[in-house]
């Protein structure tokens, strides 16, 4: 039985949209994990080195690049199994089976793993073709590029499958902070898994064999090189006993904390009780100003509607916080803080089952503007210390940056929300680009809050404005045509 429930969990996820734009991203995982020789991009740098594109760097190199994406962009993928048997109700009837919980993870389990080992075999599938395009090796040896996947990317993925099976069957990572959790996890596990004493051979670097005379410094992740690397003749991956041993360890704690939340998830055995009411501010209809403003107003409720006071009470501390300490960490604090309230726009109607009544509303357009709104104002009140500081200031510029922030943020999370229907697209992806800005990613700086000192070299205000329009007139578009086709 646990191996029915995994394959019809897996063949009901190869149906989805989602799981063919990931095998396209696995094909364009092998364009940069084999780039062109006189290439300057690499994703792995060994002293300033890469081996000769035979099979066996191919395979490995591709396996590494696999294990460092799917791990983050595969946990978002899998990480609704749990989840969607709650809301289609075939949890009850898993229920009332003979199935025990155990089982049921570890069928759980399988389906996760057999859904990125997929994406896996794909990348391996399009390291052959490159093998074969680059043209330094022609020979194509099947066990030395298949041996670093299975080595190498494969216990990865079981780790990752394990991970999104216990953030959804624990109350509090099942939430969107779980979702922005994992963010943070993975750049820890990514810097820590790169050192050569990682336990269970971290992400796999350990066996990487460098050239003589070459420096012991290996990089793993997308660099650009001032020079094209040189090549050498890489030796092959290095199977001892110890590191496949610590890879079988691997996989074995994987699969041990997949079923530990067998402890407490009690399955769907009982109704899931409702939530109860937590206090927030409501903010009321004004009894001034056309339907534009009231609809605002009303957007608004719905956006903050269940937000604790504790939050409101953060959120109050870090915007005064930003009339008197540095602008930069402030905002970019005050503007992670809401991540998860921004999140559910675009989102809330096909969460809340109101879809069909939002259909019979006369003007979508006017509601996606409110939306948008909505957000932008959440996003001043958040940053109004900072704003505040800037204008006495006279700090135009920065001003202008913290108004395009405003329009950027509630832009990105309204277009992932409505053409996604989840809110998991835009926590992943608006966490990691917070992050990137913040380690001085100039081209991301869509906050301005790198100015101090120095003048970034990325986009401006009028940019991350243009693009937050661009966003918006999608999400209108879409809204008018499906609209249409009702």
């Amino acid at each position: 039985m646990i191996f029915s429930v995994a394959l019809a969990d897996f063949r009901e996820r190869v149906r989805r949209p989602a799981y063919l734009f990931m095998l396209i991203s696995a094909i364009g995982l092998g364009l940069l994990a084999v780039p062109a020789v006189d290439s300057h991009w690499s994703v792995l740098v060994m002293g300033g080195y890469r081996g000769r594109y035979t099979s066996g760097y191919v395979g490995m190199v591709t396996a590494l690049t696999s294990a460092l994406w799917l791990t983050l962009v595969g946990f978002y993928l899998v990480r609704d199994a749990v989840a969607r048997d709650e809301r289609t109700g075939v949890g009850q009837l898993i229920a009332a089976s003979p199935l025990r919980t155990w089982a049921y993870l570890l069928a759980k389990l399988l389906s996760n793993v057999a859904v990125l080992g997929s994406m896996t075999a794909v990348s391996a599938t399009t390291a052959v073709v490159l093998q074969l395009l680059r043209g330094e090796s022609m020979r194509v040896d099947l066990v030395a590029l298949a041996l670093p996947f299975v080595l190498i990317a494969f216990p990865m993925l079981v780790v990752t499958s394990a991970a999104a099976l216990l953030f959804e069957t624990t109350p509090l990572l099942r939430s969107g902070l779980g979702n922005v959790l994992w963010i943070f996890i993975w750049m820890v596990g990514t810097i820590a898994g790169q050192s050569q004493n990682a336990p269970f051979g971290g992400l796999g670097l350990r066996p990487v064999t460098l050239p003589a005379g070459a420096s012991q410094d290996v990089g793993l992740g997308l660099m650009y090189v001032d020079e094209p690397l040189r090549a050498f003749d890489w030796p092959g991956l290095p199977v001892t006993t110890s590191f496949v041993l610590a890879r079988a360890e691997l996989i074995a704690l994987a699969v041990a904390v997949a079923l530990l939340p067998a402890l407490w998830f009690g399955r769907f055995d009982r109704p899931a009780r409702p939530d109860r009411p937590s206090r927030f501010f409501r903010f009321p209809a004004p009894r001034w100003g056309g339907p534009g403003l009231r609809l605002v107003a009303g957007e608004t409720q719905i956006l903050v509607a269940g937000t604790p006071l504790w939050w409101w009470l953060g959120a109050a501390t870090l915007s005064l916080a930003g009339l008197t300490l540095p602008r930069g960490a402030l905002l970019a604090i005050a503007w992670i803080w809401p991540v998860l309230i921004w999140s559910r726009l675009g989102t809330q109607a096909a969460t809340s089952g109101t879809a069909a009544i939002l259909a019979a509303y006369p003007s979508p357009r006017r509601r996606v503007l409110a939306e948008w709104t909505a957000g932008a104002l959440l996003a001043a009140a958040t940053g109004a210390g900072a704003a505040i500081r800037m204008a006495w200031a006279s700090d135009f510029p920065g001003l202008s940056a913290w108004l395009a922030g405003t329009l950027f943020i509630p832009a990105l999370a309204l277009t992932s929300g409505t053409l996604t229907k989840a809110p998991r697209f835009f926590q992943a992806v608006y966490t990691l680009l917070w992050y990137l800005m913040i380690n001085d990613a100039d081209a991301l700086n869509f906050m301005g809050i790198l100015r101090d000192g120095r003048h970034p070299t990325g986009p401006g205000a009028l940019t991350w404005t243009t693009l937050s329009l661009a966003g918006v007139l999608t999400t209108l578009a879409w809204t008018t045509v499906k609209q249409a086709r009702r």
